[in-house]
C-alpha cells in the first residue's frame, strides 16, 4: 500500500509509533464487529442447522438434545460472545460519539440497538422456554413428550429466527461503521 493511502503511515513516520488511544479507537470497533459476527453466527447456526435437524428427530430425542444443548452452551466462550458483543458495541458507539463522527456513530448505534433486541428476545422468550423444557423433566420419563415439544419448539424456533435476523443486521451495521465514508 502506498504511504499516502495508508492511514497509519503519517502517524508512524512522525514518531515511529501509533498512540495507544488511536489503537484503542481502531481496535474496539473491530472487536465489536468480530464478536457480533460470532453472536450472529451462533443464533444463525440454530436457525440453519440445529433446529431443522432436531425437527427430524423424535420427540424424546429432540427434548433430550435441547436439554443437553441448554446445559452445554453455558460456558465461558459463550459468555464472552454473548456479553462481549453488546459491551464492545457499546464501547464502539461511545468512541464514535466522542469523536463526532456521525456516519459510523449511526451505524454503530443501530448495531448496538439490534444486538440489545436479540438479547431481550433471548431473556424474554428463549430462556424461559429453555427453563420450561428443563423443568419438564428428563425425556425418558415424560408421559407426553409430544405435548412438551409442542409447547417448546414452535415459539422457540420463531423467536430464534427473530434474534438471528436482528444479530445478522447488527453485524452488517457494525461492518458499515468500519467502512470509510
Amino acid at each position: 500500500m502506498e504511504a499516502s493511502r495508508d492511514p497509519w503511515a503519517a502517524r508512524t513516520r512522525k514518531g515511529g509509533h501509533v498512540p495507544m488511544s488511536e489503537m484503542v479507537f481502531g481496535a474496539v470497533p473491530v472487536l465489536a464487529a468480530v464478536l457480533t459476527g460470532l453472536f450472529a453466527g451462533l443464533f444463525l447456526s440454530f436457525s440453519m442447522a440445529v433446529m431443522p435437524g432436531l425437527a427430524r428427530a423424535g420427540d424424546r430425542a429432540m427434548i433430550e438434545s435441547m436439554q443437553g444443548i441448554n446445559t452445554a452452551i453455558l460456558n465461558p466462550l459463550f459468555a464472552v460472545v454473548f456479553v462481549g458483543a453488546p459491551v464492545a458495541a457499546l464501547g464502539s458507539t461511545a468512541l464514535y460519539a466522542s469523536s463526532g463522527s456521525l456516519r459510523p456513530l449511526v451505524w454503530s448505534g443501530a448495531g448496538l440497538a439490534l444486538l440489545l433486541a436479540a438479547v431481550v428476545v433471548t431473556f424474554a422468550v428463549n430462556v424461559p422456554r429453555n427453563n420450561s423444557l428443563d423443568q419438564a423433566g428428563t425425556a425418558e420419563r415424560l408421559r407426553d413428550p409430544a405435548a412438551v415439544r409442542a409447547a417448546f419448539e414452535p415459539g422457540w424456533v420463531r423467536w430464534n429466527n427473530v434474534r438471528s435476523l436482528a444479530s445478522v443486521a447488527a453485524l452488517v451495521c457494525s461492518v458499515m461503521a468500519l467502512l470509510p465514508a
